[in-house]
């Protein structure tokens, strides 16, 4: 039945992460050099915050372009990525069905959501992947 097919099917499994003690600059680097919108921040393998490219453009002076690139570093090395990050995260396991993770990002209105068994980071599931699993539907 398509309603029991677990995220660990269309989640992404190569995760592009944050340490708590990374600074704002290498997040923006991140994001642009992934083409990404969402980075988990871990302290070893555990999970303690999301950092959302929107986070960064919230403290942000200007749209992060080349030509401002000094005055975000200015203002990013003003944060922590602690102090600008999602706590107290929802997370899904693995095992989680698409159709649950798909409730909860809509009711919930995320368009993330970190994927973690026992502990330990192992993924991360977007709407992107959500969309894709739906079209994918329709082929």
């Amino acid at each position: 039945m398509k309603d029991l097919i677990p995220v660990s099917e269309i989640m992404t499994k190569h995760i592009i992460a944050l340490d708590r003690s990374d600074d704002l600059t290498t997040a923006e680097m991140l994001f642009k050099q992934y083409n990404i919108r969402h980075i988990p921040v871990v302290q070893e393998e555990s999970i303690i915050g999301m950092l959302s490219y929107s986070d960064l453009l919230k403290i942000s002076l200007a749209d992060a372009s080349e030509d401002d690139r000094d005055v975000d570093t200015v203002v990013y090395n003003m944060f922590t990525i602690e102090q600008v990050m999602t706590k107290n995260v929802v997370t899904v396991t693995s095992n989680t069905s698409i159709k649950e993770v798909a409730e909860i990002l809509s009711e919930r209105e995320f368009h993330a959501l970190p994927v973690v068994d026992d502990s330990i980071l192992v993924g991360i599931v977007t709407t992107t992947d959500m969309m894709k699993y739906m079209l994918n539907q329709y082929l």
